[in-house]
């Protein structure tokens, strides 16, 4: 069938899943505002007060579902309130989509009415970024940027369309869903290495990041843990992932973490670091970080492997794979003196917060465990940046992955 190219894009995507997107209308993408109207019984449209307030939205959406995030905004200072989101997105490794109208071929590098080179302006912000200039090349370009957007480490992508090409036609040939490209599995001889290491340590520490709620992890990371009798420490960005009542689990560590979690991780022999990137709030001094320890780093981002952290063995690979894996090449094995001393740990920082919040005042701890005796076990919780957030990460009792919507890496407000 014959299609405008504004009509090729909303068909495209519906063809790779998405139900909603956040937008606000402008001149340069009046086209794709007709061509949603007309399919809004496919599609819905939400209308946001700003484009910034889109590109969260959409983050918002992915990190809640695991989908990718759309948003749309137009040309000049549309697309230029879409940075800070896109940014946030890129941060956390949350994956998105943006969609911009731009001028017309003809005018591009012409200085423009709200013309800008958002594509320049996004290449450090992105995994990826296009500038369609033919129709022919459109529904193509749609369905790779959800590719990168959802395979390895996920990430935002930003497809700039010239208004000359959301009118012109050409036929338009739907196609099935092309899902993330597979990540690598990891070399036999490296998780037998990490086998061997676990073997011989007596305090080993399980530590995971955001990147373990992106891959659906939470199962192989509890049957590891159980299996080598470790505890459980995360990031800000992993919380949600175990919930709180596992007896193995610490909570956050780092800057704003829990006591016994951030001693805990300096007091381990091996630390096993999954889908984490070590960042300045988890480690502080990158000179004085687990001294007595050594490190294997689970990644599915190669570029993360020794970046902050220098490590002994860095798996770059599925991690899913790489736990299963290695959960059937480890031997069970009790550690009874390191539980106890985590025991020890926990205890020592309940009584320590039995202290702080011995109170009839209203505080912050009261009324978070007030808003969590109302909320489901899969309500999301959504907190701004700030100490309030780091109330929530502390206190919170989390008890399903993908519930704690915050943004991490880029601190946006």
């Amino acid at each position: 069938m014959i299609l405008t190219g504004a009509d090729i894009v909303v068909e495209t995507l519906i063809e790779q899943g998405v139900k909603t997107v956040f937008g606000y209308p402008g001149g340069q993408v009046i086209n794709l505002y007709d061509a949603l109207y007309t399919r809004k019984d496919r599609i819905e449209h939400v209308l946001t007060a700003h484009e910034q307030g889109a590109a969260h939205a959409a983050d918002g959406y992915a990190r809640a579902s695991g989908e990718v995030g759309v948003c749309i905004a137009t040309s000049g200072p549309g697309a230029t309130n879409l940075v800070t989101g896109i940014a946030t997105a890129y941060l956390d490794s949350i994956p998105l989509v943006a969609i911009t109208g731009n001028v017309p071929n003809s005018l591009i590098g012409r200085d423009s009415f709200q013309e800008v080179d958002i594509t320049g302006v996004t290449l450090p912000i992105t995994k990826h970024n296009f500038l369609v200039k033919s129709v022919d090349k459109l529904a193509d370009t749609i369905r790779e940027a959800f590719v990168i957007a959802k395979s390895g480490r996920p990430g935002p992508v930003l497809v700039d369309i010239p208004k000359d090409v959301q009118i012109a036609k050409c036929p338009y040939q739907p196609s099935p869903v092309v899902e993330k490209k597979p990540l690598r599995l990891a070399k036999g001889d490296k998780l037998t290495k990490a086998a061997q290491m676990i073997a011989e340590a007596e305090k080993p520490y399980i530590y995971f990041g955001g990147g373990a709620v992106s891959a659906d992890i939470s199962h192989e990371i509890i049957r590891l843990a159980n299996k080598i009798d470790a505890p459980i420490g995360c990031t800000m960005m992993g919380l949600s992932c175990i919930p709180v009542d596992n007896p193995r689990y610490l909570g956050m560590e780092g800057m704003h973490g829990h006591y016994a979690s951030s001693v805990g991780q300096d007091e381990a022999d091996l630390i096993i670091t999954i889908g984490a990137r070590f960042s300045d709030r988890a480690t502080g001094n990158v000179s004085k970080y687990a001294r007595k320890a050594q490190i294997i780093h689970i990644d599915g981002d190669s570029a993360e492997i020794s970046k902050n952290v220098a490590v002994e063995l860095g798996i770059a690979c599925d991690m899913k794979d790489a736990l299963d894996r290695l959960i059937d090449l480890v031997s069970e094995k009790k550690h009874p003196a390191w539980m106890a001393r985590i025991a020890e740990l926990k205890a020592e920082e309940a009584e320590q917060f039995k202290r702080v919040t011995a109170t009839d005042r209203i505080t912050p701890y009261s009324l978070i465990m007030e808003t969590a005796k109302r909320a489901n076990a899969d309500t999301p919780i959504v907190t701004d940046v700030g100490q309030h957030q780091m109330w929530v990460a502390q206190f919170y009792p989390f008890q399903s992955a993908r519930t704690f919507i915050s943004s991490g890496g880029l601190g946006t407000m």
